[in-house]
């Protein structure tokens, strides 16, 4: 199939609310509607052999997941969907069926969220499957939460139970915390907030960093995910396996309690710990020893 094949496929496939975006794919630019909202963009991208693998899992959930990755960034700041893009560096070769179905794979996850992908680009190359998506959001109610808002005293929540994503499926299946995310920032005064993307030792320390404050984290308290359950070390899958998506956030105590309490999600919510004004984190057993928390998350080698 030619580019322009393709890309007249594309637009084929596409319906817009025409108020929401009047020029979709097709144009230099695609055109969406917008109030005078502050406007939230992120990117991100997946790679064959590094985040998912072709041969194994498939072209449609290589494109779920580059669409979920990004939307999961839109969560982390309680931001409401817009509209996104996408670009795949196709291997060359590639059968038309799998990259219609890399297509279907992003929309199964924009369409859930009403972010209609608009736009984008269409390369073949000798080189593995890559695709990069671009999100844009506004904020939702209760305003834009960011990392660097959590305060000394602060109660550390989570969604969810974390370990073991990248061990079988869950992180190619996860669903964004973005209803999630919504609901706790209208009904509670969030201060700060982050997507356990790389590992919950990994993202919470660029919490604490953007926030200039340390954690301390209860050991018994961190929700293990069943599928880890039966390791040697729990434990350490829970914090430092990383693609959960899941979200870590901090508020009052006050305010802890009462979301605890309440669990208003259709997720668990738990709270793991406190942020302090000590910098790094440290990890309390249950018989009260501490021990700085390893970071020993994902990182990308170069």
């Amino acid at each position: 199939m030619k580019e322009h094949q393709f890309i007249d496929w594309i637009r084929s496939q596409s319906r817009f609310d025409p108020v929401k975006v009047p020029v979709g794919p097709g144009d230099d630019c695609a055109v969406v509607s917008f109030s005078d909202d502050k406007l939230i963009v992120t990117t991100d991208q997946v790679l064959d052999g590094v985040h998912f693998i072709l041969a194994e899992h498939g072209p449609t959930a290589a494109g779920r997941k580059a669409m979920a990755r990004n939307l999961s960034d839109i969560a982390a700041m309680a931001a409401v969907p817009v509209a996104a893009t996408a670009t795949v560096a196709l291997p060359r070769g590639i059968c038309q069926e799998d990259v219609e179905a890399i297509y279907h794979g992003l929309r199964s996850v924009a369409d859930q969220f009403d972010c209609p992908l608009v736009g984008g680009d269409v390369g073949a190359w000798d080189g593995a499957l890559a695709i990069s998506v671009t999100a844009f959001g506004r904020a939702g109610q209760g305003g834009t939460i960011l990392r660097s808002g959590a305060a000394k005293g602060d109660a550390i929540c989570v969604t969810g139970s974390l370990g073991g994503a990248w061990r079988g499926t869950r992180h190619l299946e996860f669903t964004p915390r973005i209803a999630e995310a919504r609901t706790l920032a209208a009904n509670y005064e969030l201060h700060a907030m982050i997507d356990i993307s790389d590992g919950l030792a990994t993202d919470l320390g660029h919490l604490c960093e953007s926030s200039g404050l340390g954690a301390e984290i209860e050991s018994a308290a961190v929700p293990i995910h069943p599928e880890v359950a039966n390791l040697d070390d729990p434990l350490a899958a829970a914090i430092s396996d990383g693609e959960d998506y899941e979200l870590v956030f901090t508020l009052s105590a006050d305010q802890a309690d009462k979301l605890i309490a309440a669990q208003p999600l259709s997720v668990n919510l738990t709270r793991i710990g406190t942020m302090c004004e000590t910098p790094g984190i440290v990890l309390i057993d249950p018989t009260g020893e501490r021990e700085p928390m390893k970071v020993t998350g994902w990182e990308h080698q170069t």
